[in-house]
Parts: structure tokens; C-alpha cells; sequence
């Protein structure tokens, strides 16, 4: 009987013994999967950062593009009518200077 015993008791180790093998090569491969996803997820963030970058360029231009436009359309307005410009910035200046004023 005792020879079965250390048969089995043989047996029970080989088997553990195999079974921290493979859960040596399933932490392995769990970790290769882990660091292969995170590294995707990294690089879809900095795709992400970069589009953004890109969208902000091109709506920083295009604002600026409209602020200059503006500018020339208000300086062409001035030239064909300074007393016009002259009366509605002391018209804002006056209205402005009554809004600041204390109230008591």
C-alpha cells in the first residue's frame, strides 16, 4: 500500500509541478496581452492629441483670418466716414463713462 501512496504522492507533485508551469506561462502571456493593449491605448491618445492639435491650428488661422477681415472692413468703414466713427466712439465712450459712474 505504501507504494501507492508514493505513487500518488509522485504523481500530485508532477502535476503541480506542471500546473505552476502553466500558470508561469499564462502570467507571461497575460502580461504580453496587457502591454500590448496599453501601448495601444497610448498610441490612440496621442492620435487623439495630435488631431486635436491640428483642429486648433486650423481654427486659430481661421479666427485669426476673420479678426483681419474684420479689422479691414472697420478701417475701410472709417476712411469713408470719419465723422461717423468719431461720433459712435464718443456715443460708446459716453455711455460707458455713465455706466461707471458711483450711484450715490
Amino acid at each position: 500500500m505504501s507504494i501507492n501512496a508514493e505513487s500518488i504522492a509522485h504523481e500530485l507533485r508532477d502535476d503541480l509541478a506542471a500546473l505552476r508551469q502553466d500558470v508561469a506561462r499564462l502570467s507571461a502571456t497575460l502580461g504580453g496581452v496587457l502591454q500590448a493593449q496599453a501601448n495601444g491605448a497610448a498610441h490612440q491618445v496621442s492620435d487623439a492629441v495630435d488631431q486635436a492639435r491640428t483642429a486648433f491650428a486650423g481654427t486659430a488661422a481661421e479666427v485669426g483670418a476673420r479678426v483681419q477681415a474684420a479689422s479691414g472692413d472697420i478701417e475701410a468703414g472709417i476712411e469713408r466716414n470719419p465723422l461717423r466713427a468719431v461720433l459712435v466712439t464718443f456715443a460708446v465712450g459716453m455711455a460707458l463713462g455713465m455706466l461707471s459712474r458711483s450711484r450715490h
